[in-house]
């Protein structure tokens, strides 16, 4: 449907202002106290793996363009809480899967 380049290119942008949201965020909140570029590096890294994750979850349930993209941005803002929902939803899948 989309030439798979553009759309990569997409899922980043996307994914590094979920990250830099998140990054501005804690500057005001305080939880930092200056602007670093070592922790806007983080905070865009575990957004795009994040925002990667989020989009390839919603290519394979054929989630539409427009919703994934509303997915890729929220789940990318939340960074390594996003991932620890991730690992409940599989936990759980994979409980009722395997009966364990």
């Amino acid at each position: 449907m989309y030439d798979a380049y553009w759309v990569y290119i997409y899922v980043l942008t996307l994914s590094i202002i979920g990250g830099t949201a998140h990054h501005i965020r804690k500057i005001k909140s305080g939880i930092i106290q200056r602007f670093s570029f070592a922790e806007w590096f983080g905070d865009i890294f575990i957004s795009g793996f994040v925002g990667y994750l989020t989009y390839m979850l919603s290519k394979h349930y054929e989630i539409s363009f427009e919703l994934t993209a509303v997915f890729i941005g929220i789940s990318s803002h939340l960074g390594t809480r996003a991932i620890i929902l991730f690992e409940d939803i599989i936990y759980n899948k994979a409980k009722k899967h395997f009966e364990v």
